[in-house]
């Protein structure tokens, strides 16, 4: 049973409602907590939106949204979404080869600032190619006749199982052959006068989240079986997207979110104050 804080301080935790956080969701919906916890469920841009504007008190979001505002978040210890090489469920859906893309229509999906910077950072930095954006929702890319479209987590799961376009680009794929890093796609941050007013309180709940996570991937088998309908995919197809996933933020996912942090002050989408990293250590 997951220990509360013997605070009412009521604590608003932002959880992706996306299948790649399964291991760690579906383990606290069946766990008891204190009812001061609350969990919300959304996309990754509005839980960004939501920690931005003081909505939620801490939880996982962008790895972006961190950059853009430093001064504001601690990132907890140990806890991320990310992945060694091929994440699969962060693709660049194209009709030509990637590295014709210039000049052309590529649809970005709205729900993840992290993933819209990667994808221009692998085009720009990396194919040296110069597209035409435009944010949209990933439904409309027929109607908007586009010649590639960026889709992330459910979206992308369903499009690949489509098949309709005919280059596929994993994101995570090519920054591992770029840079020989994993790559950190969110991170589990905290509103730092809430981390300082409350800090008791946020170590019980991110003491909680890593007992999820730990336990989610010793039960994968299990946690596929009730995540895979929600796509639909087979469960065998989800096991093997899920143990591509990584939940933790080891040196070298620290190294690769200072690189990204890196292009992304090219790119003016981040402050300055993102680097050095700010890390809330678990004993703290």
């Amino acid at each position: 049973m997951g220990q509360g804080s013997g605070s009412s301080v009521r604590a608003r935790i932002g959880m992706v409602n996306f299948i790649n956080t399964a291991p760690i969701h579906e383990i606290w919906k069946e766990r008891q907590h204190d009812p001061s916890w609350l969990m919300v469920e959304e996309h990754p841009a509005m839980l960004n939106e939501m920690l931005a504007r003081g909505d939620i008190d801490l939880g996982f979001v962008s790895s972006h949204e961190y950059g853009m505002r430093p001064e504001r978040y601690e990132i907890l210890e140990d806890l991320s979404i990310s992945a060694q090489g091929s994440v699969g469920s962060v693709f660049l859906f194209s009709r030509v080869k990637p590295e014709m893309l210039s000049g052309l229509r590529v649809l970005l999906s709205a729900q993840s600032r992290t993933s819209i910077c990667l994808v221009k950072i692998i085009l720009e930095k990396f194919f040296k190619v110069a597209p035409d954006y435009l944010v949209a929702e990933v439904r409309e890319a027929r109607k908007k006749d586009v010649d590639a479209v960026l889709a992330i987590g459910d979206d992308a799961l369903r499009l690949d199982l489509e098949g309709s376009y005919q280059y596929r680009l994993d994101l995570g794929e090519v920054w591992r052959i770029q840079t020989n890093l994993p790559f950190v796609f969110a991170v589990c941050a905290v509103r730092r006068q809430f981390c300082d007013e409350h800090p008791k309180l946020v170590r019980a709940i991110h003491q909680e989240l890593i007992h999820c996570r730990d336990e989610g991937i010793k039960r994968l088998r299990e946690i596929c079986s009730l995540a895979a309908p929600k796509i639909p995919m087979a469960e065998d197809t989800c096991f093997t997207y899920l143990s591509g996933i990584e939940y933790n933020l080891d040196p070298a996912k620290q190294e690769a979110l200072e690189r990204f942090f890196g292009y992304l002050l090219d790119f003016n989408e981040a402050r300055k104050e993102a680097l050095p990293l700010k890390i809330r250590k678990i004993d703290e």
